[in-house]
């Protein structure tokens, strides 16, 4: 009979076939947990009713402006905006109006303008900084009842038209 030798614990196959997956286990448990307190949770909000009586206001202010038939026209040259502003339901006279334009990306890049009556159905504003790529904009009436909102890219050599009823 012949004996063979007997090699020593950390040498076995079926030790480390074994730990193999607890210790897989724990260093994913590891990295989650260190991502998980690590990370902001910015889409979770504490208050849900809240967030959908918002929702329903824009919905609301979509169909207001719908209502009126505003329709726009946004002529851009440099940094200075002329807009044009009629209404099927009679002139559309605001001492202001408030354009926010959002990035689609770089939340940072965000402005919010005003825009000051020069004329009849005609507004002018002056942008904060130079833009351009792809823009989301909203613009709403000084009593933020009505909102006409949109896409685009800018710099445009051509005037852009909004309008609730194009949506």
């Amino acid at each position: 009979m012949t004996e063979e030798a007997v090699k020593p614990w950390y040498r076995q196959p079926w030790l480390w076939f074994l730990l193999a997956f607890p210790l897989a286990s724990i260093t994913w448990c590891t990295i989650a947990i260190t991502v998980a307190m690590n990370t902001e949770n910015a889409m979770v909000t504490d208050d849900y009713s809240k967030e959908g009586r918002g929702i329903n206001m824009q919905i609301a202010r979509d169909q207001k402006a719908k209502a009126l038939g505003l329709q726009g026209e946004f002529a851009f040259s440099g940094r200075d905006i002329r807009l044009t502003l009629s209404s099927s339901e009679g002139q559309a006279q605001y001492p202001y109006l408030i354009l926010n334009l959002f990035h689609p990306t770089i939340a940072e890049k965000d402005q919010t303008v005003q825009f000051t009556r020069t004329g009849e159905n005609t507004y002018r504003a002056t942008l904060n900084q130079d833009v351009s790529g792809r823009w989301y904009f909203d613009l709403r009436s000084p009593e933020n009842d009505w909102r006409l909102k949109g896409e685009t890219s800018l710099p445009s050599d051509n005037a852009i038209q909004i309008g609730a009823a194009s949506r």
